[in-house]
């Protein structure tokens, strides 16, 4: 006979039943997250193709050359010419053409923003669980406080709006720019945001929990204008280096180095590596009136040409690449990282309304990529673009200055080669250039007259774009911005 259990014993089950189904349910949860990995973006500014020691050993970079040797390097990764736009592509999935963002970077006293009208990449990893943080430059529009970070799907924000401010005293032009979440923050005063990025970063790690996948957005200032470094690290890494302006460069690389060395030892110290994912990529190209270089590639930071648009840019997973040690030569542009980062946080592998594609499995696998075609830029201000198919470039109107193949001073002997600049003006371009990457990827011969069939394929094609292109989102000039009503600070609310 099957004794009658009594009450009491009812009830003691149902705890311990109520107590399994509890736990089986938070073990499917984390069991969940611990599948998505963290991901960490690390987003340099105006670094060049050659700043990197993987490319040119004047460069002290020992922790991004260990990090992109032991990973996988984009040797044919594509950014936008400038800041804004670069951003704009990266956040939104969009080429800058269809947002407004194709013409100029966003100054700060202009009104125009990253449009809110669709989710961007943190909200749609913040829906899919993720603790959402961002740390440096936002440079995407602040004048109402609804287009900055925290609003945009970051649950912080410690960084400034702006671009080009002083390292240390944080002034862009006549106002203070530097905000931890939305309040100004003047304990930043004095010291260098390079370490100020660095600690942030480090601290937002440490104090992660763990149950929660991480995505973390570190936009260092680095390396962009004005050129300022501690002493110490021109002397401890830099005294090789006879051109002023260019140690001081890279004394600014080296920093930066340090930066991700501590943030990614603080990753391991955390046991968080073995699941997270890292990218690492210049906004866009080096400037070369300020230093950087992009040898042997073309051009400079704000024009089209190879030396203003190919980034300097690496993942690094240990655990989860299958092919590291090695090199994708795959077309990807910065509008994938957007779906790219969705499907691996489980989202899946498309996104509604972008331009990019994810290539979230062919980085994983080391195989073809998905991409065969993108636009470098449409700009109908300047009336310049340019397409990327296979291995030919067509560039349509003026690519703009800087122009021509420069060299820094310390590559001049080991290249053995000196700057060749080419002073063209707007009036001066041919209307159609046509290259042929793979062959020339120094964007030295022209051979739109012996490929006529390409040129015309491609031409067709790119004048397929123009009519979904947005009107650019250039403004006048705003007083109402000026810091001076604003205590001093740059800051929201004035549109």
């Amino acid at each position: 006979m099957v004794p009658i259990m009594t009450r009491a014993a009812v009830y003691t089950l149902s705890l311990l039943l109520l107590l399994l189904c509890t736990l089986h349910s938070r073990d499917v949860v984390n069991a969940a997250h611990s599948s998505q990995p963290n991901i960490i973006f690390i987003l340099a500014d105006d670094l060049g193709w050659s700043d990197v020691g993987w490319r040119n050993p004047f460069m002290p970079t020992p922790t991004l050359d260990k990090m992109a040797t032991e990973g996988m390097i984009l040797n044919q990764s594509y950014v936008q010419q400038t800041c804004s736009p670069s951003r704009a592509a990266l956040m939104s999935g969009r080429y800058p053409y269809h947002i407004g963002f194709q013409h100029e970077t966003v100054s700060a006293n202009h009104v125009f923003h990253l449009p809110n009208d669709q989710l961007i990449m943190p909200e749609a990893l913040k829906k899919l669980g993720y603790a959402t943080h961002m740390v440096g430059k936002w440079h995407l529009g602040f004048c109402n406080w609804r287009y900055t970070p925290t609003y945009r799907g970051f649950q912080s924000f410690y960084g400034y709006y702006n671009a080009a401010e002083d390292y240390y005293t944080h002034i862009q032009k006549h106002g203070y720019d530097f905000r931890d979440d939305d309040q100004v923050d003047k304990s930043a005063v004095g010291h260098y945001s390079t370490n100020l990025f660095t600690d942030r970063a480090i601290r937002i790690i440490n104090d992660h929990n763990t149950s929660q996948p991480l995505f973390l957005y570190l936009a260092y200032q680095a390396v962009h204008e004005p050129l300022q470094v501690p002493q110490w690290y021109l002397d401890q890494h830099c005294s090789s280096i006879v051109d002023n302006d260019r140690k001081i460069k890279c004394g600014m690389v080296a920093a930066l180095d340090e930066g991700v060395k501590n943030v990614t030892d603080t990753l391991k110290q955390r046991g968080l590596m073995d699941n997270t994912f890292i990218i690492f990529s210049s906004d866009n190209g080096g400037p070369v009136r300020a230093a950087a270089s992009n040898y042997p590639l073309r051009g400079s930071k704000i024009t089209i040409w190879e030396g203003g648009t190919r980034a300097a840019a690496f993942v690094y997973a240990p655990s989860l690449l299958q092919k590291t040690n090695s090199s994708y030569e795959e077309l990807i542009h910065i509008t994938d990282w957007y779906p790219t980062l969705v499907e691996a946080a489980g989202g899946g592998s498309s996104v509604a309304n972008i331009d990019g594609v994810s290539q979230w499995k062919n980085l994983l696998s080391g195989g073809s990529g998905p991409r065969h075609e993108f636009l470098y830029n449409m700009d109908e201000v300047t009336n310049s673009s340019a397409l990327r198919q296979g291995r030919f470039k067509l560039v349509q109107g003026y690519p703009g200055n800087p122009n021509g193949w420069f060299v820094t001073p310390e590559l001049e002997k080991l290249v053995n080669a000196t700057t060749d600049e080419i002073h063209n003006g707007r009036g001066h371009s041919p209307p159609y250039q046509l290259f042929n990457l793979n062959r020339d990827p120094e964007e030295r011969n022209d051979i739109l007259d012996s490929h006529q069939d390409v040129f015309q394929q491609m031409k067709a094609r790119l004048d397929s774009y123009r009519p979904s292109l947005l009107p650019s989102k250039t403004t006048d000039r705003v007083h109402a911005a000026d810091p001076s009503n604003f205590n001093g600070n740059w800051s929201p609310g004035w549109c």
